[in-house]
């Protein structure tokens, strides 16, 4: 397989900090992404830089400048980008009502409008050498919405939206886009509860309010039990990383727990969706 220029996103922690390595141990050249690299992710930034094949860049994605920065910066040293990681996502758990606008704008800046963001710098090389590949990393909840998660889930449906229908009007042009949906991992982002800030409607949920518990006691359970390993999900990456160009699955989902009710629910949605392309005249991107 040839060395690829890859950009990941997220790799100060959990599923980035693992495929930025299983990525470079593979010999692609990766660019690791995440903020405040003379800061609190310095100890993190200087044991990546460290390691072969990995340079990091110290980016804010919410930020167009730095972004823009980063893209400059590789396309300046390697003259394009072959593969695009949108790893890095920001989780938030409690009563939807509890969100706050400004919450739920900061879920999606990070959750959809950042990743939007690289795609759109990226797809022009990718476009002109009729090779490349975009891996957006949502989560089964991009699949079904659960209680508590609810404008997390919304956030992983608009990643999930962009991405599918993106993945058919580029795939012509030699360009794929995939989906991996890891489930519930004991990753630094599933240990934080990061509840909506509008606190004040939180006695109207008294009925309700051990129900978040039992959610996180089950996990828990699920936990001890399968031992989930973080690093099934930055094997998925390499695995879509050394597949074939147009040979790619538009998803993937990695997850011991309820994988297998999101991947029937996955399946069922595409036969159908397979009938609707074709019904509105689409068929050919189908193959």
């Amino acid at each position: 397989m040839s060395k690829k220029i890859v950009l990941i996103t997220g790799t100060n922690s959990g599923f980035g900090w693992l495929t930025a390595k299983s990525v470079a141990a593979l010999g692609h050249q990766v660019y690791a992404t995440m903020r405040d690299t003379n800061g609190k992710n310095s100890d993190k930034a200087k044991a990546l830089s460290e390691i072969e094949n990995i340079t990091v860049l110290d980016v804010a994605l919410t930020d167009e400048n730095s972004v823009q920065n980063a893209i400059d910066t590789i396309i300046a040293k390697e003259g394009t980008i072959n593969v695009l990681v949108n790893n890095a996502g920001f989780s938030r758990n409690g009563v939807a009502e509890s969100f706050t606008t400004a919450d739920v704008q900061e879920i999606f800046d990070i959750n959809v409008i950042a990743p939007w963001r690289l795609m759109k710098l990226v797809l022009p090389f990718m476009r002109k050498q009729s090779e490349g590949l975009i891996i957006n990393i949502t989560s089964g909840f991009g699949t079904v919405s659960f209680p508590f998660a609810t404008m997390y889930s919304a956030s992983k449906f608009g990643l999930e939206g962009i991405s599918e229908g993106l993945h058919y009007e580029v795939r012509p042009l030699g360009v794929d886009v995939a989906i991996l949906q890891p489930g519930a991992f004991p990753t630094e982002m599933s240990q934080k509860f990061n509840p909506g800030s509008d606190a004040s409607v939180n006695d109207a949920y008294q009925a309700i309010a051990d129900y978040p518990n039992k959610m996180g006691a089950a996990i828990g359970k699920a936990f001890e039990t399968l031992n989930p390993n973080p690093q099934d999900v930055a094997d998925a990456v390499v695995d879509l990383i050394s597949l074939p160009k147009g040979q790619r699955p538009i998803r993937t989902n990695v997850d011991p727990f309820t994988g297998q009710y999101i991947k029937a629910a996955n399946d069922a949605v595409q036969v159908e969706y397979d009938k609707a392309l074709t019904a509105f005249g689409l068929q050919d991107l189908l193959k």
